[in-house]
């Protein structure tokens, strides 16, 4: 299954330290140009950057139709952009994305996709990682990641950690 990420989910799991759990989760995971240089170039120092750049299961593809990704540019940020055409492009099974905007222009495409929270919740239910909550606390409160109590709530009785 190919699978094509944007940038705020590489960047928040290499700054939890668990970077590695898209690599067994997914095996390769496909980057565009903009995602690289949002992580590798203009976050240079930043975490993420140094693991994204140097991980061989981490690849950049190029996306051929510059004008789709103009017309997506209009509303959404230029990872986003290249991440959902690239996506498209590829016929990609799964787009790791965060951004609603992002997604709901993904799912207007008809792609699957699947969050930061649901990455842990998956690497939770494959036995990755013993728990969730530790991960979300430290997301919401050490960097400030957005999540509602009531989704903060039901991530954790789905996990059975309530």
């Amino acid at each position: 299954m190919i699978v094509v990420s944007d940038t705020s989910i590489l960047i928040n799991l290499a700054w939890l330290g668990e970077l590695d759990l898209l690599q067994k989760l997914y095996g390769e995971i496909r980057i565009p140009p903009a995602v690289w240089h949002e992580v590798v170039e203009k976050g240079s120092g930043k975490p993420g950057a140094k693991e994204i750049e140097t991980a061989a299961w981490i690849t950049v593809e190029g996306v051929s139709n510059q004008e789709f990704v103009k017309a997506l540019r209009q509303d959404l940020d230029p990872g986003e952009s290249e991440a959902i055409a690239l996506a498209l492009e590829r016929q990609a099974g799964l787009l790791l994305m965060d951004e609603r905007l992002g997604r709901a222009t993904a799912q207007y495409f008809g792609l699957k996709y699947i969050g930061l929270v649901g990455v842990l919740t998956v690497a939770k239910k494959k036995q990755l990682i013993p728990e969730v909550r530790s991960r979300l606390d430290k997301l919401r409160s050490e960097i400030g990641f957005y999540l509602s109590a009531a989704l903060y709530n039901r991530v954790l009785d789905d996990a059975n950690e309530k």
